[in-house]
C-alpha cells in the first residue's frame, strides 16, 4: 500500500471491503481469501490476479 500511496481507509472506500478485514489481510491474519476479494483488491491497486 505504501507503494500506491493509499490508506485502509481509501482502499475501504474504493474496494467495499472494511476496514478490519482489510487489517486482518495486511496484517497476515487470514488463512483465506476470496477471490472475488482478490479482484476487488488487484483492480484498486492497479495489479494483475493469475489463476492457476
Amino acid at each position: 500500500m505504501r507503494i500506491r500511496n493509499i490508506t485502509l481507509t481509501e482502499l475501504s472506500e474504493k474496494t467495499g471491503l472494511t476496514i478490519s478485514n482489510l487489517s486482518n489481510i495486511k496484517n497476515n491474519r487470514i488463512t483465506s481469501i476470496r477471490f472475488s476479494t482478490l479482484e476487488k483488491l488487484c483492480k484498486v491497486l492497479d495489479c494483475n490476479l493469475v489463476i492457476f
